[in-house]
């Protein structure tokens, strides 16, 4: 029987009862041992979930690439193959293939949510660093990818609105959840080609006709082939609104970082 029957609760009614359940899995995490998810050590208040060490050691060690995660000598906005494209931005403070991405995915498909608390810390502290250094501005708004309602119900959390919420209160810059709309209750992209990806997501998102913002960060939790945010992008730049993406890892192609 579905929760809405369950509880007599509307659409919206609904959503905050899974953004409910949500931060109750991340109070009872937070009540547990504070322990280090990655060398089991304990780690010291107020840092949480994963210590200093293993959290230094996992995120970039060099410069990279906005564009496309390529390692760089010195950091720029882009490599030299991206600087004739300049393709969408992408911010983040680690690489999926190194160390940190377990935990991230951990939060997907786990309901595992001890580990926000320090990548987010990671990532907002990337943001800051790229903004002083004139390479990124700050956004007017956060999105966070939407789950089609049908997803949002069976998963039970959008692990990018928890996302966004956390970036939300350390930035103080306000989430926009009306707009963006997930319209289509497409298949996981998980194991598709880049073809199959950018035919599966094919008109699955819609942006309401009234979006009062210039600049955006579309926030998820990871990047892979880019497939879902130039999606979504593409519906903003068609009306000259400017989107950089911010997630906790990139998994960026093979070799890049060699």
């Amino acid at each position: 029987m579905k929760i809405a029957k369950l509880t007599g609760l509307k659409h919206d009614g609904v959503k905050a009862l899974h953004r409910g359940f949500a931060y109750v899995k991340l109070w009872l995490g937070a009540s547990l041992p504070n322990r280090c998810l990655m060398c089991h050590q304990s780690v010291s208040l107020p840092s949480t979930g994963i210590c200093v060490t293993c959290l230094d050691s996992g995120l970039y060690q060099q410069p990279v690439c906005l564009g496309c995660g390529r390692g760089l000598q010195i950091q720029s906005r882009y490599c030299g193959t991206c600087q004739s494209t300049e393709p969408l931005l992408v911010i983040s403070p680690c690489s999926y293939h190194q160390g940190l991405g377990r935990w991230v995915g951990s939060i997907k498909y786990r309901a595992q949510f001890a580990g926000l608390p320090a990548l987010s810390a990671a990532l907002v502290a990337r943001i800051h660093k790229l903004e002083a250094a004139g390479f990124i501005h700050r956004p007017q708004v956060l999105v966070p990818v939407p789950l089609h309602e049908t997803r949002l119900k069976a998963r039970g959390f959008n692990q990018a609105w928890i996302i966004a919420d956390t970036l939300s209160k350390r930035l103080n810059i306000p989430i926009e959840t009306h707009s963006l709309v997930r319209s289509l209750d497409t298949q996981s992209q998980a194991g598709l080609t880049g073809k199959q990806r950018r035919k599966n997501l094919k008109n699955a998102f819609n942006l309401d006709d009234y979006f009062p913002y210039q600049r955006i960060a579309l926030i998820d939790d990871v990047v892979t082939t880019g497939t879902t945010a130039k999606e979504i992008a593409s519906l903003f730049e068609r009306r000259h609104i400017h989107v950089q993406v911010w997630c906790l890892a990139r998994a960026e192609a093979p070799g890049l970082l060699d």
